[in-house]
Formats: structure tokens, C-alpha cells, sequence
């Protein structure tokens, strides 16, 4: 047998080179794939372990203030649980770790201190150390339903600052952090609620923190989202609010007014609510007197259609949320027919109306001096 190849079937020289070339080629894909799969297990291996070992903390300065309250007695451990819960501090990790790199960590005292949410856990703890002045000195209460005129009355007798203070810093409004919406009048936007006061504060500042609370409720309810639903400007809701705020004091009557005073809105009724009089006439009671109704100030809704042309009084949380989701219902009227129990009652038609207001004429007979007239 001949050892030499039969020539028609050897190999050409182009076919061995493309099949060399094929071999390159395929060791060269593996080596790539090798190569990536190396470096995406690579990747994931020492990204596992960063974040393994990585301490969540806020990157701070903080934004927002919020008022800490440290009982008596507390621990540390006890102490960064309150933070992170009023999200000043973001884990317990970074808490702990603030802790042991602070010598003076045991020297936290009880008592309140202003602070602001996501702050670097190791700022915050130096500030419970040395508060300077975010350490409370003092708190005051600004009840639901007061007028601005009032509230300043309430803000001098609580703080202790003067009250032309606050006078002067309603006249540069722009200062408040009012909405945009507020087009810079602060009637309505101060927030009835509990506030404390620092060695720092002034009468800007408090007004700035609760003009800063109001728009956190407002946010917390979707006062603005609610109002396009209702096609109607976040003003006008603030406004309606103002009003249910002075008229009903039971929470299940809230939203069944703003429901009477959006009915009567849309039928083009006057409104004829005696709280818009008495804050045109600037009375403390209740009820008002047909001269008193004969009032030309644009806030009498006795004598103009639609809604006053802001709010009446500055109102609170359960007031805005029934502005801004009202019951469904067709009333549109209702009477307090006791002045004592805040009992209210609710009427479609004008025939129903005069019943209860009849009955309230009648409580009003036996409470001698309790209605105007």
C-alpha cells in the first residue's frame, strides 16, 4: 500500500488555513468568555461585600425640622430608636457606630431638642451633647379655629415675644414660607397645634414653623390633588375649611357641611353662614342679628354669592381633610340646634330646614342670652 496520501484528497493549503483561523478564533471566544465570566463574578463577589460591610447613614446636613422629645432615664439604645423613628437617623447601624466613636455619648440629657430629619447619625448624637440653642426652652398651643389677629394674641402670651414683633413679621409675608397659592396673605396657613421654642427663636421663626406644618398636613391629606379633583384651587378648599372649622365641632358633621357648602356653591346659592359675619364684624359669638346679616363686608355670604374672599380662621387637620374630601350627600342645609352638645342636623329641602330651625329657635328660647337678636 502506498504510503502516500491519494491527492485528491488531501487538504488544500486555503482549507487548513480557515480551519487554524477557526481554532484562533473559537480559543479566542473562550479565553473572552472566561475572561468576562471572571470579571462579572468578580463584580458581584466584591459589590456583595461592600454592601455587606457598608454602615446606612444619611449623608446629611438634614432638611425639616422636627422636635425630639429624650424622656428621662432613656438609653442610647432607647434614644437612637426615637431618631431613627422620626427618620433623624437612617439605621441602628449607624447609630451604634456614632455611639462608639463619641466619648461623650453617655452625656445626653433628657429633655426636647429641635433637629432636622436625615441627619448624619453622628450629628445628631453631637447635638444631643451640646444642643446650644436647638434645646427646648419652652412650649406654647395654638387652639383650632382663631383668627390671624387672634393667633398673634395667643403667639405673644405663649412665647414671651412681643407681640409687635409678630406684627412686623406679618408685614414682610414673603419671609413665612407661605404657598405659592397663599399669594403672601397668612390667614388660614399658621397651623393650630403644639410648638416649642429654642433660645434662637423669633417671631419669623415660629410663624415659619407653623406655616412649614401646615404645608406638611396639607401634604399628608393631598389638599392640592383633592382640590383639582373638586375643581376648585387649593385656596378655595383652605377657605371652605376655615369656615367648617367655625360652624361644627363634631367630627361626624364635618364633612356633611363642606358636602351642604359645595351643594349650595354649585346651585349658585348664597352660602349664609353666620361664622363668614362674625368675622366680618369681628364678633366672638356664634349666631348673629338680621343687622349684623345686613353687613356689606365682601366676607357676609348672607349678602354675596360664592366663597368669602379667603379664610375666616386658620383650622386644623379634621376641618382641611373635610374641605378636601366631603361626605356624599344632596343637603343643603343644616342647623346646630344645640349650642351645648354641638348636635347638628341636616336638611335637603327648605321645608326641612324649617324644622330644624324651629328647633333650634325653641333651644334658644330656653337658653335666655345664648343667641344673638
Amino acid at each position: 500500500m502506498s504510503s502516500m496520501l491519494d491527492p485528491e484528497v488531501q487538504p488544500s493549503p486555503a482549507r487548513e488555513i480557515v480551519h487554524k483561523g477557526k481554532g484562533c478564533l473559537a480559543v479566542i471566544v473562550a479565553a473572552a468568555v472566561l475572561a468576562f465570566g471572571g470579571y462579572f463574578v468578580w463584580d458581584k463577589v466584591t459589590g456583595f461585600v461592600a454592601a455587606f460591610g457598608e454602615v446606612p447613614d444619611y449623608p446629611g446636613p438634614g432638611s425639616a425640622t422636627v422636635t425630639i422629645d429624650v424622656p428621662t432615664g432613656s438609653s442610647l439604645d432607647v434614644i437612637g430608636g426615637i431618631l431613627i423613628d422620626a427618620d433623624v437617623v437612617k439605621s441602628t447601624k449607624a447609630w451604634d457606630q456614632a455611639v462608639r466613636s463619641e466619648e461623650r455619648a453617655q452625656s445626653v440629657q433628657a429633655g426636647s431638642y429641635v433637629m432636622k430629619r436625615q441627619m448624619r447619625a453622628i450629628d445628631a448624637l453631637r447635638l444631643l451633647i451640646n444642643p446650644g440653642t436647638s434645646r427646648v426652652q419652652s412650649k406654647f398651643t395654638v387652639p383650632e379655629g382663631l383668627r390671624l389677629s387672634a393667633q398673634v394674641d395667643v403667639l405673644a402670651k405663649g412665647t414671651k415675644i412681643k407681640k409687635s414683633n409678630f406684627q412686623t413679621a406679618l408685614k414682610r409675608p414673603r419671609n413665612l414660607g407661605l404657598p405659592k397659592y397663599a399669594k403672601n396673605r397668612p390667614e388660614g396657613f399658621l397651623f393650630p397645634d403644639t410648638y416649642y421654642l429654642t433660645a434662637e427663636s423669633t417671631a419669623t421663626s415660629t410663624m415659619q414653623q407653623m406655616v412649614s406644618q401646615y404645608k406638611t398636613v396639607a401634604r399628608d391629606i393631598q389638599l392640592e390633588a383633592s382640590a383639582k379633583k373638586l375643581k376648585r384651587t387649593p385656596y378655595e378648599v383652605l377657605t371652605i375649611a376655615s369656615i367648617i372649622e367655625k360652624e361644627v365641632n363634631r367630627e361626624e358633621d364635618r364633612a356633611k357641611v363642606a358636602r351642604v357648602i359645595y351643594n349650595r356653591l354649585a346651585k349658585d346659592m348664597r352660602l349664609q353662614m353666620d361664622s363668614t359675619v362674625t368675622y366680618a364684624e369681628n364678633l366672638t359669638g356664634t349666631t348673629t342679628s338680621p343687622k349684623q346679616r345686613r353687613s356689606r363686608s365682601p366676607y357676609n355670604t348672607y349678602r354675596y354669592k360664592g366663597l368669602p374672599p379667603g379664610p375666616i380662621s386658620a383650622p386644623g387637620k379634621a376641618a382641611l381633610q373635610a374641605a378636601a374630601q366631603p361626605a356624599n350627600g344632596k343637603w343643603l342645609y343644616f342647623v346646630t340646634v344645640n349650642l351645648d352638645t354641638g348636635e347638628t342636623k341636616f336638611a335637603t329641602t327648605q321645608e326641612e330646614f324649617e324644622v330644624i330651625r324651629k328647633e333650634f329657635q325653641t333651644w334658644c328660647r330656653a337658653n335666655t342670652g345664648r343667641c344673638a337678636s
